[in-house]
């Protein structure tokens, strides 16, 4: 009888042991882990007919790695350099794993196709940027369209118009008025839809739908070209993409055999923009054998400094880490495409 309460204890023992293990790796926190991701080789990104890449060398895509926290990731993270714990909130901005996923791969596409058409333009040939819609990132909860619309929809009409940029879209429902009711023609996966309900009023105080949005813009080319950044999302490939094409395009040898790293958005007038993380993409960048990192400068201000990451901006941040973690790496300060390129022309 001794025996066998023994057994049983031990046995209980080890089940609890299994269920605080299980626990520590597998119960979900209501955070984010971030660190350094991966620095990939744009080579194998990036696709354009007849004008392959044989050059030396790598443009490398830095990313940051994030991850659902459990206990044990939370820990690690508290005692790693390298690793931020980051509420779900601040992280998602309180939208579900699918819809903040959805965002982050149509900010990627859309870097992408600024990407394409930046460096087309540089290399002088032709390519055709054609106006989508209002692509729908959020929708406020006191939207008369909440029940109808989602993030992900691209708002195609208004009333039966098509305008070419998101402003004229907003000076033209701004005119109707608040309790006005239009009706909207929008595009989810692949298929048309319409949905009427009245504009309420917002913040600004002017009549709208109720929505944060951005530009959905598609851009073809006469030279073909294909992008594939894979499960990678976020705008913050933009700069480097350009690169990448703009090489195979001309077939200049920008690189010389080096591996150079960086990030940044790229915006229509071929404007680098800052992005988050940099001391994480510096650290993937370090881990690839990069020397050179090319970082968005935007010049400090105290009103700035306030709210970046931080309490730095992106170059800042990104010299400081390399100073401590990465010294064999120069870090680059660029606010254009035409200086990133202008530098790799000058410095070989």
């Amino acid at each position: 009888m001794t025996k066998g309460r023994e057994l049983l204890k031990r046995y209980w023992g080890l089940l609890v042991v299994i269920l605080v293990v299980l626990a520590l790796f597998l119960i979900p926190l209501p955070y984010y882990i971030e660190g350094p991701g991966s620095a990939n080789n744009l080579k194998t990104f990036v696709t354009v007919k007849r004008h392959p890449d044989h050059h030396r060398g790598k443009f490398m895509l830095t990313s940051v790695a994030e991850a659902r926290a459990t206990p044990l990731m939370w820990l690690y993270a508290q005692l790693n350099p390298h690793y931020d714990v980051v509420s779900a909130q601040d992280m998602t901005g309180g939208q579900d794993d699918a819809t903040y996923n959805r965002v982050q791969k149509f900010y990627m596409r859309s870097a992408i196709n600024e990407a394409i058409a930046t460096a087309y333009s540089a290399a002088h040939q032709q390519y055709r940027k054609v106006y989508q819609g209002i692509y729908v990132l959020t929708v406020q909860s006191n939207s008369k369209f909440r029940n109808q619309l989602k993030v992900g929809d691209t708002i195609t009409k208004v009333d039966g118009h098509h305008f070419n940029t998101a402003s004229a879209y907003q000076h033209y429902i701004g005119k109707q008025g608040v309790g006005h009711r239009v009706t909207i023609t929008y595009r989810r996966k692949g298929h048309l839809k319409q949905a009427s309900a009245p504009l309420i009023k917002l913040s600004t105080h002017r009549a709208g739908i109720g929505i944060g949005l951005t530009d959905n813009i598609k851009v073809t080319t006469t030279i073909p070209v294909k992008v594939d950044p894979g499960q990678i999302g976020g705008p913050s490939a933009g700069l480097m993409f350009s690169l990448q094409i703009y090489q195979q395009l001309t077939n200049q040898n920008l690189r010389h055999g080096r591996k150079i790293a960086g990030t940044g958005t790229i915006d229509q007038n071929g404007q680098v923009g800052e992005i988050g993380g940099i001391d994480k993409k510096v650290i993937a960048a370090k881990r690839a054998g990069a020397t050179i990192f090319f970082a968005p400068y935007v010049k400090p201000t105290k009103a700035l400094l306030a709210v970046e990451e931080k309490g730095q901006t992106n170059y800042q941040l990104a010299k400081a880490t390399a100073k401590k973690y990465a010294p064999n790496m120069k870090v680059v300060p660029v606010t254009s495409f035409k200086q990133a390129v202008h530098y790799l022309q000058t410095h070989q």
